[in-house]
């Protein structure tokens, strides 16, 4: 076999050896050698020119500005609401913090912090090292406080190549324009030390009940220790860990100079006492609508939400301060929302509030029970079946524009429709054969609204929807879309925004939460103060669905939420649980507004199952949570009047005013009669009378 394997071996070896010899000849030939260094010292060039370019555009001067201003919103009339993240500590100056903080910090993570570039060879060596043991993983270290600080303060926590060396240019810059005093105080005033607290200042009132300036070289250790991992290294939890690392760095700091042997094992004999005097900060006040802020930012505006803790924004937004607190206020009343489930889960429910005429959301709440800061939103990520509040904008507005009036009969009979066999009925399974338009919004009956849309006509219904500013998804693109049964679902702020159009003459105003945002240094980031407006119908329109959607308030479904004292022209609605379940509700909608405000309001449970559902009617569990809430907005608003009547009172005015020109005409015509026999007789005396004479 091996003889055999032989003649194949070597013919091989010289092939690859024939090979070899022209590669090293085309090699030499063309000087690969220099083009190969040519093109890494020109690849190297222009990424040092990129980086170097974006690090002179990185606004670096304005770092400390920055981190010394949390991002502050403010209300409708300017005034301060709050900041967005607590997570901007109390700032102090390098001359409060004290030395030995001070030294633990630099021995432990840059020795040469006070005589390098914003670098060190060193740890770039020993980072390099580090990622060949971890096989091309970068791990971290090797960065300076300076590098630490750039990414802090400009660059995302994410490890990867660019961002190390967008790192270093930006140390470079930065330790350009800052003294070393300046960089490690900002760096100190933006670490984070574990259980939501940032700063230094923070941290020594949280861990040891005392401001910065007065913790000792024991304490002061500790302090360094979290900066390697604030979740292990903390006091509070981890006394253990916190106690070997702070003597690890007391060893450091001898070291480097800082302490003596004696004073080092003195440090090291103390006992940490935890003490906690911090006081969370209060500022994200209304988390709530502070949420959906940072959601605007994000998705409407493309801030990355890291900027918008990082760059001391102010945000003017369209936020009233006393409607919010007191739509807060009555989601806290616990009596008014039913009981909860036999396993404890609340009943789950939203509001929000906007101003018709520009479009700004006032107020919102997305929940009851406990928050989660940047958690689930209910006011815009939710998606619930809308039921009947989708009527007007699918069925009623189009067939007023169509030709229809708020008096027009409509019939309602228990029929089908379509070759599936559809076939609606009433909530009280009452017919009445034909019924007016208004009684049949003001009643949400069922039958008419589908009989409606069959009769207009399903995509003319789909196309108003759409201009409200709602999709309808392909598979619910069918006549049950008259009553509200969708699928995929609307959010409170989506309907929100829609029914402005009704309180604003038939204009749709652009929704929204932030009007403006500046940065530190007076730019404007965002102006979004001149809000579009479309108008999607007629102001006769509009004005003749307000006429109907009052009745509901004052005699329809949603009479005993009506506020007392108070006009409110709106819609309810609600969806049913499967029949297997019984009887109850899965969502309850109520919406209402004036000329000054929209309010959409839904409850239900987060998850419907046979456990978890309404046994209430109709909207019958939400209308005293509405009322309670609507008597609370509306003083807060101008009051303005509707330019029109409830539709049920024009319907009797107008049956009135034919009545009355029944009996006008009936006894003029009496009286043209009479007057007519009258001059008859007159013509017939006088006839007589002149044949005698």
């Amino acid at each position: 076999m091996n003889k055999q394997a032989s003649p194949i071996k070597s013919a091989f070896k010289s092939f690859f050896k024939r090979v070899w010899r022209m590669i090293k000849f085309v090699w030499y030939r063309l000087q690969l050698t220099r083009w190969l260094i040519l093109a890494v010292l020109l690849l190297i060039f222009v990424m040092s020119s990129f980086l170097t370019f974006k690090a002179k555009t990185a606004n670096v001067g304005d770092i400390k500005a920055n981190l010394q201003s949390p991002s502050i919103v403010y209300d409708i009339k300017d005034s301060r609401a709050g900041s967005l993240y607590s997570q901007k500590g109390t700032y102090v100056e390098l001359e409060q913090i004290s030395t030995p903080i001070q030294d633990a910090v630099i021995s432990t993570e840059d020795r040469t912090f006070y005589s390098n570039l914003g670098f060190s060879i060193k740890g770039m060596a020993r980072a390099a090292v580090n990622l060949v043991i971890h096989h091309g993983e970068i791990s971290g270290g090797g960065s300076t406080l300076t590098q630490q600080l750039a990414k802090n303060a400009k660059l995302s926590q994410k490890q990867t190549f660019s961002r190390k060396f967008e790192e270093l240019f930006l140390a470079i810059q930065i330790t350009k324009t800052y003294t070393k005093k300046d960089i490690l105080t900002m760096y100190l005033n933006n670490a984070y030390f574990g259980n939501g607290v940032w700063g230094v200042q923070d941290a020594s009132k949280r861990y040891f009940g005392k401001n910065a300036s007065e913790l000792d070289a024991s304490e002061g250790a500790v302090i360094a220790a979290m900066l390697r991992s604030p979740s292990y290294y903390n006091p509070a939890e981890h006394l253990d860990n916190a106690t070997s690392r702070r003597n690890l760095i007391l060893g450091l700091m001898v070291d480097n100079n800082k302490l003596t042997q004696a004073q080092a094992d003195a440090a090291k004999k103390e006992t940490l006492v935890v003490k906690n005097t911090y006081e969370q900060s209060d500022s994200y006040k209304y988390p709530y609508y502070f949420d959906e802020v940072v959601n605007e930012a994000v998705n409407r505006f493309g801030i990355k939400e890291e900027d918008l803790v990082k760059n001391g924004y102010k945000i003017y937004t369209a936020l009233d301060q006393t409607q919010q607190s007191k739509m807060e206020t009555t989601f806290e009343q616990s009596y008014l929302f039913p009981d909860n489930a036999a396993d404890g889960t609340v009943v789950q429910g939203s509001s929000i509030a906007i101003n018709p005429k520009t479009g700004g959301v006032s107020a919102v709440v997305g929940g009851r029970g406990d928050y989660t800061i940047r958690g689930y939103s209910r006011i815009t990520q939710m998606k619930r079946q809308p039921g009947s509040t989708i009527k007007p904008l699918a069925v009623y507005t189009p067939a007023i524009e169509d030709g229809y009036h708020y008096d027009s009969s409509l019939e309602d009979k228990k029929q089908s429709y379509g070759t599936n066999n559809y076939t609606p009925t009433n909530p009280d399974n009452v017919y009445s054969g034909s019924i007016p338009m208004y009684q049949a919004i003001a009643n949400s009956t069922n039958a008419p609204a589908v009989w409606l849309l069959n009769q207009i006509g399903l995509k003319r219904g789909i196309k108003s929807v759409e201009k409200f500013g709602i999709s309808v998804p392909k598979s619910d693109q069918n006549l049950a879309m008259a009553l509200g049964g969708w699928e995929g679902g609307v959010s409170p702020y989506q309907m929100a925004s829609a029914y402005t159009a009704f309180a604003n003459d038939g204009e749709l105003s652009e929704t929204h939460f932030i009007r403006k945002i500046v940065d530190a240094s007076g730019a404007v980031v965002v102006d979004n103060t001149e809000n579009s407006k479309t108008r999607i119908m007629t102001k006769k329109t509009a004005k003749e669905m307000t006429s109907m959607m009052l009745g509901v308030y004052n005699n329809g479904t949603g009479k005993y939420a009506k506020p007392d004292g108070y006009q409110v022209a709106g819609k309810s609605g609600s969806t049913e649980v499967p029949a297997s379940y019984g009887f109850g509700t899965k969502d309850q909608w109520l919406i209402g507004y004036t000329p000054d405000i929209v309010v959409a309001t839904w409850m239900g449970y987060d998850k419907t199952d046979q456990s978890h559902f309404m046994t209430n009617t109709s909207i019958d569990g939400l209308a005293p949570i509405f009322k309670y809430e609507m008597q609370a907005l509306l003083p807060t608003t101008a009051q303005t009047s509707f330019d029109t009547e409830d539709a049920q009172t024009l319907a009797k005015k107008e049956s009135t005013k034919d009545s009355n020109q029944l009996v006008d005409s009936i006894q003029s015509g009496f009286k043209n009669g009479v007057n007519k026999a009258k001059d008859t007789a007159n013509q017939w005396y006088n006839t007589v009378k002149g044949f005698f004479n």
